[in-house]
């Protein structure tokens, strides 16, 4: 028996669960953030506990989760564009040090007894700050620290890390909080900020030369806004998240409440609580892998989301603690399953160009929800009770599982977001800048009346792409006197946006050229133009043609000028 041991260990470690820990920036990343997801949900059950006795009602109460939230919600997108366009590992240490600063002055004014409600909500808005920095820049650089295959592993683990500090944490918070107070909870939250900066200063990020200068923070927010509207994929794991959260947090907002007043706890039994909700998740990370292996993403959603819902109600009838515990072992579990499958989603349905910007807007869907949750869950709660709350938060749940009849999350999660490479830019033969255009491209199809349906159908999916890389102003035309000419036309503002545009095509959106392509009936290339607009008044008489090429078209092209 003793020869099987290290064999099993070792078939555990090397199994694709834990194959991303074997990456050493990973592992030490992971670990660093880790301790540090201890030191914050010691403080979160610090700031809970402090403000039911500041402020005892239901509604302050959540309010301490809706801060944090709601700065999440608001900083996401602009800080998801500045971790694309700037060093994402500079940003991540960036939002460590503003917390460990904002949580020594918790710790400093709640000391000197000068924290008052507004001010813990301020403090813990103020956190919430640097989660939202640090958060998509976190996220989007997972890809950097692991192979593609392994992302959707990194991320399970991620989610194992967090709540495996999450199963000790609170529970470990509410024990300083009984015997030392709120005030070594804040002390033990800044000090654990410390090894992540460490690890992060050591980071040897490889960054590579961009070939374009970086977008501008609005062109960058509006091109991320853009993809995720464009990207039906994206666009349903948003909608899905947002319900889920919104309806979800009760139980997240309200764990105070059911502590002190379902269960007849104190700040002990809230530890214990929240660290059972942590157990549950951890258990929920450990399956999540295997379970996404096994089950397709809508069933496993949909199923995690019916549990969570079921727990939520049984912790609202319970008036017993470990009744209510086992109830949110579950919860916890369900919870991390279908928020991992999400962002497993997330990461691998954007391009690394906007994949920091997608899960800012993933995770703004997320906090904005629970932002808005907690709010109204404390609201009904103040108004009817917590055992209320809880139960229209359970309904609300089952509600959120039927939307995914209508709008299912993605199957596939193997899509080639590598550029395509199989076309070049052109190469001008008139006098460009950056800022030249706007900048028109034509191409020219011979389709067969026969086909005319399937082609429009297989345009549709091409205007998609088109649109949702930058194009502008997309039409799709057909020659009056000539029915089996077709021109695809559309702009973009300026010869930099046409070029951004032509670095995002895709393998996987080379298919929907390629569907295109094969309908259309001529011995020769479909005919390619680019064209940039001049203003008569300036002196220039003529509108330069560009050598045609499109993204992922075979060279030669033919070419003509008119």
């Amino acid at each position: 028996m003793s020869t099987d041991e290290p064999v099993t260990r070792r078939s555990l470690w090397e199994s694709a669960t834990f194959a991303p820990l074997h990456q050493r920036i990973y592992r030490a990343i992971w670990i660093a953030s880790m301790v540090s997801n201890f030191g914050s949900l010691i403080q979160a059950v610090g700031a809970a506990w402090l403000m039911t006795s500041l402020a005892p009602g239901a509604t302050m109460v959540a309010l301490v989760q809706t801060s944090t939230a709601l700065s999440v919600m608001l900083l996401s997108l602009p800080a998801g564009a500045i971790a694309d366009i700037w060093d994402r590992r500079r940003l991540m240490m960036l939002a460590q040090i503003t917390m460990l600063i904002v949580s020594i002055v918790l710790a400093v004014l709640t000391l000197l007894g000068r924290m008052t409600p507004w001010t813990l909500l301020s403090l813990t808005f103020l956190l919430g700050c640097g989660m939202a920095i640090y958060g998509p820049a976190w996220q989007s650089s997972v890809g950097e620290q692991v192979p593609r295959d392994q992302i959707p592993a990194a991320v399970a683990l991620n989610s194992l890390g967090y709540n495996f500090a999450r199963t000790l944490g609170p529970a470990l918070g509410g024990a300083i909080v009984a015997a030392l107070g709120a005030t070594a909870a804040f002390l033990v939250n800044a000090a654990s900020y410390v090894a992540l900066i460490v690890v992060l200063a050591g980071w040897k990020r490889h960054q590579p030369t961009p070939a374009l200068p970086p977008e501008s923070m609005t062109v960058a927010i509006k091109a991320g806004l853009r993809y995720a509207r464009l990207a039906p994929s994206i666009r349903a794991v948003l909608l899905r998240s947002l319900a889920f959260s919104a309806v979800g947090s009760a139980v997240w907002a309200l764990m105070p409440v059911i502590a002190r007043d379902l269960v007849a706890g104190g700040a002990l039994t809230y530890g214990i609580l929240f660290g059972g909700f942590g157990g549950g998740a951890v258990l929920g990370a450990l399956a999540s892998t295997p379970l996404r292996q096994r089950l397709r993403n809508e069933v496993l959603v949909r199923t995690a989301t019916l549990g969570f819902g079921v727990a939520v109600l049984v912790a609202g009838l319970s008036h017993w603690t470990l009744l209510t515990l086992l109830a949110l072992i579950g919860a916890g579990a369900a919870w991390v399953i279908v928020l991992a499958t999400f962002t497993t989603l997330i990461q691998t349905a954007a391009p690394r160009w906007v994949v920091g910007r997608a899960m800012a807007i993933y995770q703004m869907a997320v906090f904005g929800g629970m932002a808005l949750g907690s709010w109204w869950w404390g609201l009904l709660a103040e108004q009817i009770s917590a055992r209320g709350s809880l139960l229209g938060s359970a309904l609300g749940l089952g509600a959120a599982a039927l939307i995914g009849l209508r709008v299912a999350v993605p199957e596939s999660e193997n899509a080639n977001l590598d550029p395509s490479s199989s076309g070049a830019s052109p190469q001008p033969r008139v006098e460009l800048d950056p800022e030249s255009g706007p900048v028109v491209m034509t191409i020219e199809y011979r389709i067969a009346a026969v086909d005319r349906e399937v082609f429009l159908s297989a345009m549709q999916e091409l205007r998609r792409i088109r649109r949702r890389d930058g194009a502008r102003r997309w039409t799709l035309l057909q020659d009056i006197t000539e029915p089996e000419r077709w021109l695809e036309r559309f702009h973009n503002p300026s010869w930099l946006e046409y070029l951004r545009q032509h670095q995002r095509f895709t393998v996987d959106d080379r298919q929907a050229q390629l569907r295109v392509l094969a309908l259309h009936r001529s011995a020769e290339a479909p005919v390619i133009r680019h064209y940039v607009v001049r203003v008569p008044s300036t002196g220039v008489g003529e509108i330069g043609v560009l050598d045609p090429n499109l993204p992922g078209t075979p060279a030669p092209l033919a070419s003509r000028r008119e």
